[in-house]
């Protein structure tokens, strides 16, 4: 593999290539040379009208069914989605089947995934199965690779479990994630409860569901003392929560979901059922609300809640559809869409090359000769639509066909392989 990356403008704060334009040789999977000028000979030479290039993206919580529904999306096909998207690497939740909450679970994610383009990380269960109330061997999981800890999809109701599970990290200052939301007040809404909701005759989640739980789980981290991330939040009271929290001190961070930052409430008006997503989509004030919490450093990272499903879950009456959706190739574009007014192409990037990391404890990877090349190459000013052709998921239950985006992604190089 012998690419040239041209006149590629470099963000990697804290080198001295940040914010500068070069050209970028790589060979056998090295960063080669950096340098102005440099010879395509014997090179692919990669060329877009603003070639950026940055390190590799990361993507925590979605969803690989791989082991128990191979059919919705396994290890390889979810690589492939990621590497479209732009992403090298993938913290995925652990609600497959059975669910990862045990070392051989931890063990079988890494060797299955070793020889992908993308790098795996792998998040143990909290609790037995995702049930919520018996706590796992977190610190066995741990020790065989698990770098974080979360009931994914499955949010924790049992506020003593909650507890334990952040009082029980702490030995090794590690972190605990959870998708909050009180399923006793969201149980068997459709979608956001707001005027549209009522107009179109479904049962609302409030977002009280959601702001109920993170206060609580807000307050419980305050009295363990320990680390929390709370993932895919939707709901503006949150956002103020969190940042109140942040001011105190608290070793709190948060992500959204990317179809949060470009849909709204007012989408499902067409009852399309691929819109129909966890969280729900909520109204403009919420929508608002996130994005201004994204340019405040409030929410750390944006996330692509990618959940495929087979076409029996999805082509159906809106109320008997299942939440979910495939985002992970569109995560970028939509991202970079939708935040236009409120990030800069820096900002929008850092969310995606650091936010992730930085929770996670991980290394940031560096752009500079000699290391291992770890780079998402991308333009953030192409205009392009959405195409299916774009899907490369097994599952196909996208509402992004058709839609006119900015910002392309144009392939990744890692571990020494690339799309590009």
């Amino acid at each position: 593999m012998k690419v040239l990356l041209k006149n590629a403008k470099v963000f990697n704060p804290g080198t001295s290539y940040h914010g500068k334009r070069f050209d970028i040789q790589i060979n056998k999977g090295k960063i080669e040379k950096i340098a102005k000028g440099l010879s395509p000979d014997g090179y692919r030479e990669i060329k877009s009208k603003n070639l950026c290039v940055s390190p590799g993206w990361l993507d925590l919580g979605a969803q690989v069914f791989d082991p128990g529904f191979e059919h919705r999306e396994d290890i390889q096909s979810l690589s492939k989605a990621a590497a479209k998207g732009g992403f090298t690497a993938l913290a995925p939740f652990p609600n497959t089947q059975p669910v990862l909450d045990n070392k051989s679970g931890v063990q079988y994610l890494i060797n299955r995934s070793k020889e992908e383009m993308v790098d795996f990380y792998p998040l143990g269960a909290i609790t037995a199965g995702c049930g919520g109330m018996e706590i796992t061997e977190m610190y066995d999981m741990r020790e065989a690779g698990a770098i974080a800890f979360s009931d994914g999809k499955a949010s924790i109701q049992h506020s003593g479990v909650l507890l334990r599970a952040l009082q029980y990290v702490k030995a090794f200052d590690g972190v605990i994630i959870n998708k909050p939301q009180d399923e006793t007040l969201s149980a068997k809404g459709q979608m956001h409860e707001g005027s549209i909701s009522t107009v179109l005759g479904m049962k609302g989640i409030p977002d009280v569901a959601e702001v109920i739980q993170v206060q609580r789980d807000i307050s419980i981290l305050e009295y363990a003392e320990s680390r929390l991330h709370l993932a895919h939040l939707s709901a503006k009271d949150s956002i103020s929560l969190v940042k109140k929290a942040k001011k105190q001190g608290l070793k709190v961070t948060a992500s959204t979901p990317v179809m949060n930052l470009f849909y709204e409430d007012t989408d499902l008006e067409t009852f399309e059922t691929n819109l129909k997503v966890s969280p729900p989509l909520r109204n403009k004030k919420d929508q608002k609300a996130l994005k201004k919490g994204l340019a405040e450093g409030i929410i750390d990272f944006i996330a692509s809640n990618h959940t495929p499903l087979e076409p029996e879950l999805k082509d159906l009456e809106f109320p008997y559809a299942k939440p979910g959706a495939v985002t992970l190739e569109f995560t970028f574009a939509l991202a970079n869409t939708a935040t236009q007014d409120f990030l800069s192409t820096e900002e929008l990037v850092d969310k995606f090359v650091s936010g992730a990391r930085k929770v996670l404890n991980l290394p940031i990877p560096i752009i500079e000769e000699g290391s291992l090349a770890n780079l998402t190459v991308f333009d953030p000013d192409v205009f392009w639509t959405a195409d299916s052709k774009d899907i490369v998921s097994k599952s196909k239950n996208s509402p992004m066909p058709g839609l006119e985006l900015q910002g392309k992604v144009l392939g990744i190089i890692n571990k020494g392989k690339t799309n590009l």
